[in-house]
């Protein structure tokens, strides 16, 4: 069986997903997928829809059965799906329900191993039962962590006959290893339809399958702990912000200088106002690359100025954080030097020693360990606890790329109202 490439539409809106759809067919998709999102949104409409403007392309309908499944497999074929998707973790009687229903109606069935714990075992077993594909599903929350392996379509793929689909987080630099790894249906969504050109992204991807090779993509490689700075380089506080639910930067803590950012991990100081003594010894205590955080209380003296920035340029700091005052911040400016402070005073304090290094701090309701990621830009800064670093700046990256396709929208014509389709999502 030649590899096929099926594209997900995993949209709210059916504008945008046919749209996309056109796309995405003329840059050779062999299948198309009602994802879950859009069929909730829209209703089995979408279905039709898509068999209307496309009507000799394949359609799968995500159903995600769980249940009732002779009804629903029913209602899909019915409205133009050739393939109908059933949960693995479904009993065995809804899917010997949803098989016989395909029977009847002429689709066939997919069946999802999303959620299932053993999936080698079940691979067996819904084989047994006659599903006509299995589907190996990496969930959206999962890549976000940066879990992503096809060790589990190897295993799937060599104790079963029925061909073997594989969807998550694939893109053309990694469509070659899933087809490799055994994997017959190569379901994509995110690369493609984040795309500011789907046609051509579609195109990539079917070569890389096709030929078994590696090209290079638009879309990155999942965060892991050795990359997260370079994807913090890519997107915004705002970004950020978004993928965090919407959490504030820290409350009244400004940017010094303008236009340039800060990326790093938190080496964290609290100090007495205007006692500058352990600031500055944090500085040798950094490393590349860190940023310093200070707990001045949010009022003067200043504990930060002209000559301290000097030191932690030279010792290849990201930063500096100061709920407290700054001085000296015109030659900061002429540094570039990211800084970001409560409040600019020229008075200076003197160097007591009072405070520590390395310590918990809560800078305007927003506790900081150290170690935790801090960005900052002209919106201002944001915390990524360490803890979640690798998920959430994956996030925030997937963010972006929904963005870039949104902008691509609003130029070919559109306005992000209509783009959004704000009047249908308006709360009743």
């Amino acid at each position: 069986m030649k590899p096929i490439l099926q594209v997900a539409l995993d949209f709210v809106d059916l504008k945008r997903a046919i749209k996309l759809a056109g796309e995405a067919v003329a840059g050779g998709a062999d299948w198309l997928e009602a994802g879950t999102p859009l069929i909730k949104s829209e209703g089995l409409n979408c279905i039709r829809e898509l068999r209307k403007k496309i009507p000799n392309i394949k359609i799968v309908a995500d159903m995600k059965t769980a249940d009732v499944g002779r009804t629903e497999v029913e209602i899909a074929a019915k409205s133009g799906a050739n393939v109908v998707c059933v949960l693995g973790s479904a009993d065995n009687e809804t899917i010997k329900e949803s098989i016989a229903a395909g029977k009847n109606y002429g689709c066939e069935i997919m069946v999802d191993l999303l959620g299932v714990s053993d999936i080698v075992k079940r691979a067996k077993e819904i084989e047994k039962l006659g599903a006509d594909y299995i589907d190996v599903h990496i969930p959206i929350d999962e890549q976000m962590k940066g879990k992503i392996s096809y060790d589990i379509v190897k295993k799937v793929s060599s104790i079963v006959k029925i061909p073997v689909a594989i969807a998550g987080g694939i893109t053309s630099f990694n469509a070659a290893d899933a087809v490799k790894a055994g994997a017959k249906i190569i379901i994509v969504g995110g690369a493609i339809t984040k795309s500011k050109n789907a046609q051509e992204e579609t195109r990539k991807i079917k070569k890389a399958i096709n030929k078994k090779i590696k090209i290079r993509s638009e879309f990155f490689s999942r965060v892991s702990e050795k990359n997260i700075r370079d994807i913090l380089e890519k997107v915004s506080t705002a970004n950020i912000s978004d993928a965090l639910h919407r959490n504030p930067p820290l409350k009244d803590v400004y940017s010094i200088t303008p236009n340039v950012k800060m990326i790093g991990p938190a080496v964290t100081v609290r100090t007495y106002p205007g006692d500058w003594a352990k600031p500055v010894e944090a500085i040798d205590v950094a490393k590349e690359g860190d940023v310093i955080v200070i707990d001045a209380g949010g009022v003067p003296p200043a504990v930060w100025g002209e000559l301290a920035t000097n030191s932690a340029i030279n010792r290849k700091i990201s930063g500096v954080v100061i709920s407290g005052g700054i001085r000296d911040t015109a030659d900061i400016k002429k540094l570039k030097f990211p800084a970001f402070a409560t409040l600019v005073t020229p008075q200076a304090g003197e160097p007591k020693g009072f405070g520590e290094i390395n310590i918990p701090l809560v800078i305007s309701g927003t506790k900081i360990q150290p170690g935790d990621w801090l960005v900052g830009d002209d919106d201002g800064v944001i915390v990524i606890p360490k803890e979640v670093a690798v998920e959430f700046t994956n996030r925030a990256m997937h963010i972006l790329e929904t963005e870039n396709r949104l902008r691509k929208e609003i130029k070919d014509g559109s306005s992000l109202s209509k783009v959004a389709e704000l009047l249908k999502w308006e709360k009743k």
